[in-house]
């Protein structure tokens, strides 16, 4: 469980059944079945075959300035110039 924030307040039993009582009297809120629970499909991005890794990275300030100085997109040219070099060089 994460770690809380002070002054994180929990309700009291009496708020508790309340709550519970207030979703169990509401037509629009029920628990789902198993059956329900097998045809529930993810949302969002679909997974990358090959994610990008975070990295934590220090270059000179006039290399970021070079790239950044193309606009938007400057981390994609970046990683595409890092790639060309790789392919002409031996690691």
């Amino acid at each position: 469980m994460p770690k809380l924030k002070p002054g994180t307040l929990f309700p009291s039993k009496e708020e508790d059944d309340a709550i519970n009582r207030g979703i169990a009297s509401d037509p629009d809120t029920y628990e789902l079945g198993e059956d329900e629970m097998k045809h529930l499909k993810r949302v969002g991005r679909p997974k990358m075959d090959n994610p990008k890794v975070l990295v934590s990275v220090r270059y000179d300030a006039d290399v970021i300035d070079a790239f950044k100085a193309g606009g938007e997109g400057w981390q994609t040219r970046m990683n595409s110039a890092l790639r060309d070099w790789l392919r002409l060089h031996r690691v």
